[in-house]
């Protein structure tokens, strides 16, 4: 296993939507293993391989305090969205220091493979459902940025830059 570097805001592979879905195998067991790691050593709950440089459809997620296990998903689809909505704050290991309000849909159901390649369908609310909307976003090429308004958008991008000295 080994801590993978994790691009930050400003990277083209963030922006980028990817397609490639890795193949179950050895070299994805090891894929997921070191993006579980570099994940927990940033202290965060989900990951998406575009964070890592790699233009795949793949997530890893964990929110065991909301009594959920550790998961790793292939080429996830939102497949339905709850009606109800809430906003909570958001933050990005991709852009540290900065967290803002995101309205999200308070669950959802999504499709996808396992590490295995079997498919599994996951019906997730609160964080879970959250955090899977979060990352399955990055696999679109968007961040909870631009789920903001612009204003706050702008705000936080200022506070972005001074934070990491740019």
């Amino acid at each position: 296993m080994a801590i993978r570097k994790i691009e930050m805001l400003g990277s083209e592979v963030l922006r980028r939507r990817t397609t490639d879905v890795p193949k179950p195998g050895p070299e994805l067991d090891r894929l997921v293993d070191d993006m579980f790691e570099t994940m927990y050593d940033a202290s965060g709950i989900g990951l998406a391989a575009p964070q890592i440089g790699l233009s795949q459809r793949l997530i890893v997620v964990d929110v065991k305090e909301e009594g959920g296990e550790r998961m790793a998903l292939l080429d996830p689809r939102i497949v339905e969205s709850g009606a109800d909505r809430d906003r909570y704050d958001e933050g990005c290991l991709s852009i540290p220091g900065v967290t803002g309000s995101v309205d999200r849909p308070m669950t959802c159901v999504v499709e996808a493979l396992d590490q295995q390649g079997n498919p599994v369908r996951i019906e997730a609310d609160g964080l879970l459902a959250r955090c899977l909307q979060h990352e399955i976003d990055h696999l679109e090429g968007v961040l909870f940025l631009d789920r903001l308004s612009p204003i706050k958008r702008a705000m936080l991008l200022k506070k972005y830059r001074k934070l990491a000295g740019k």
